[in-house]
């Protein structure tokens, strides 16, 4: 019988709510001893092409440059029935501008250090910095099968907010004062209403 040797590790689980595609849940799995780190979505937004992402994960590894992690640029694609594959980039040119802008980008042979078949473009991550490794997870994995591009999004969400009610809001001066024992200076007690709430504040003379 095969015995899996056991290693010391860190696994965090991480909740996001990406405005894009919807909220996911993440585990991250950090092996120390082979300096790897890896990625793995757990639970996806609702949909045909997201529920596909479920269990899928994005390994980070040691690069030549200490302290940085590398990962092999590939894009989720869908075809018109739904179905998922991946497509590791040829050129620079293949990269999202998000992660061009956003992450620094090396060759494979320079960041790794050798050649290998199929293997262009790398992102470069700290090795701290969980945060942009999910981040690239969604950029890569999921961004690319949204219906509708971060731009159409953000317009959408920008309207939605000009269309919000402005909450009322009633400033009453009660003529009370307050002096600060220390320097002297006075303050005036308003008392501030809101549809929801009520509280004081004090406002210097």
């Amino acid at each position: 019988m095969n015995l899996r040797q056991l290693r010391n590790g860190e696994v965090n689980y991480y909740r996001i709510k990406d405005f894009l595609t919807g909220e996911w849940l993440f585990k991250l799995c950090r092996d120390k001893e082979l300096g790897k780190v890896l990625v793995k979505a757990i639970k996806c937004p609702p949909g045909v092409r997201f529920a596909q992402l479920e269990g899928n994960s994005m390994v980070f590894q040691q690069s030549q440059k200490e302290g940085w992690l590398y990962d092999i640029i590939s894009l989720t694609q869908a075809d018109q029935n739904d179905k998922l594959s991946r497509k590791v980039v040829d050129t620079l040119e293949q990269v999202p501008t998000l992660i061009r802008e956003n992450y620094e980008i090396k060759p494979y042979e320079e960041a790794v250090g050798k050649t290998a078949p199929g293997k262009h473009w790398v992102t470069l991550s700290k090795t701290e910095d969980e945060k942009a490794m999910i981040t690239l997870f969604l950029l890569e994995r999921a961004w690319t099968l949204s219906p509708t591009t971060p731009e159409e999004k953000l317009t959408t969400l920008q309207e939605q907010e000009k269309l919000k009610p402005t909450e009322r809001k009633k400033e009453i001066d009660t003529g009370q004062t307050w002096k600060c024992p220390i320097c002297g200076d006075e303050f005036r007690l308003k008392h501030i209403e809101k549809e929801t709430t009520t509280k004081h504040a004090l406002k210097k003379t």
